[in-house]
């Protein structure tokens, strides 16, 4: 097994571990990144109950250097970490769980045939729900009794032509193999948290399980006000029944496929908050209700004095960030009919306030090149860009869990995480419920 360099100590010192804890939640770590979830699952538990991560995966298919999968074994060690495609593992190599959790890519998840045919749910080849598809069904008896996964809130109304299918395919294939599914948008900024970063979080419960018979036994207004897990762990304004929408999915994944919402095809079926059971799934609007305190972006920053100069801004160069920060109306010419159209945007904060929680971070915010999209905040009268660690702080990461590799890709790995606080609050409300 070759090593990098960097990384070598942290390879040596966990080769020989094997310190998984049989009373707490065997968790498998799918799609791993450099270990959000992981991070929050252990902040969650405490020394009588809690996670142990008995396995993890994460593979990067377009670099041949897999920088997540490298600071994640720095940060975690090497034992039972599989940085290997996982449509390639073998679910027999993957330890038993009473828990997977993983944040997969919002894909298009349409298929080719179901479990009414022989040969079961065929998937897009490279589309990774299906690989946790084949995880919960090849464990069979002892696939996990819980999941909690995450996903870009497009999810719930993608594709743009047939808006919510790719999430009731979801919903159909889990309920095909016994288990409840609820669901919430969150925006971290909206209880407390230094980033407004909206996801979608799901948790599923097998059908012998107490969660499963609780959203059996409720209302749905009972559910989504009171005793689901989401509610519980992020409060919401109460809502009225009459603003529940619900209906049964089919159990024909190429029907969904091929017809799901096609009569309103630009119309929402998911809503932000939901859950489904029996095939029967029941949504509706939320608003957050929370009166804690906020983190700002202010609150995150490094002292001055530790920002090396490559991420201040230099007077010329900031004309070219205020030309992309403000607004625009372009003419632009479709290079396949000719046609003349106005490209317009709106103009965007600069710098950005630091009275409030940050904007999204995006994978490209590394780089000293002028963008619409990145961070720019002005301190003591200076612009400057937000440095690695500030941007580790936004997603509630430890100062400096990405070193080891370039600033550029420290930026681009935070892009794509989550946010570990939301992960930290679910877990904890989880572990009282079981």
């Amino acid at each position: 097994m070759t090593v990098p360099n960097l990384f070598l100590q942290a390879y040596l010192e966990d080769v020989t571990m094997n310190n998984v804890s049989t009373d707490r939640l065997k968790t498998i770590e799918l799609f791993a990144g450099v270990g959000g979830f992981r991070l929050g699952l252990e902040a969650a538990s405490t020394t009588e109950k809690g996670y142990e991560v008995v396995w993890s995966n994460q593979w990067e298919p377009s670099t041949k250097t897999q920088h997540a999968s490298d600071v994640y074994c720095a940060r975690f060690g090497f034992h039972n970490h599989s940085n290997q495609d996982i449509s390639t593992v073998d679910v027999q190599d993957i330890p038993n769980h009473d828990l997977l959790v993983g944040g997969f890519p919002c894909q298009d998840y349409s298929v080719a045939s179901t479990l009414k045919n022989s040969h079961g749910i065929i998937g897009k080849k490279g589309v990774l729900w299906w690989e946790i598809y084949r995880i919960l069904e090849q464990k069979g008896e002892y696939a996990p009794k819980y999941l909690m996964l995450e996903n870009v809130d497009r999810l719930l109304k993608s594709p743009a032509s047939q808006r919510g299918r790719d999430f009731a395919i979801i919903l159909a294939s889990l309920n095909s193999l016994g288990y409840a599914v609820e669901w919430r948008v969150i925006n971290a900024s909206e209880y407390g948290m230094p980033q407004r970063r909206r996801r979608v979080f799901i948790m599923a419960y097998k059908s012998n399980t107490n969660l499963f018979k609780k959203l059996d036994e409720g209302s749905c207004l009972e559910v989504l006000n009171k005793i689901g897990l989401f509610t519980q762990a992020f409060p919401i304004k109460a809502l009225d029944e009459n603003a529940i929408k619900c209906a049964k999915l089919s159990d024909d994944l190429v029907d969904i496929t091929n017809n799901f919402n096609k009569e309103s095809p630009k119309k929402n079926v998911f809503l932000e908050s939901g859950y489904m059971i029996h095939g029967q799934y029941y949504t509706a609007r939320c608003e957050a209700a929370y009166n804690g305190s906020c983190v700002t972006l202010e609150s995150v920053l490094e002292s001055e004095t530790k920002v090396a100069n490559e991420f201040y801004i230099d007077t010329d160069a900031l004309e070219k960030w205020k030309y992309h920060k403000g607004a625009k109306s372009i003419e632009r010419i479709n290079k396949t009919t000719g046609h003349t159209y106005k490209y317009s945007e709106g103009s965007m904060g600069f710098p950005d306030s630091l009275d409030k929680p940050s904007r999204t971070i995006i994978t490209g915010e590394g780089g000293a090149g002028a963008s619409r999209f990145k961070h720019v905040v002005c301190v003591d009268g200076k612009y400057r860009r937000l440095t690695p660690v500030e941007l580790e702080r936004l997603n509630m990461f430890p100062d400096n869990h990405t070193i080891g590799v370039s600033n550029t890709k420290r930026a681009f790995l935070m892009g794509n995480a989550l946010v570990v606080g939301i992960v930290e609050q679910l877990a904890k409300t989880f572990l009282k419920e079981i």
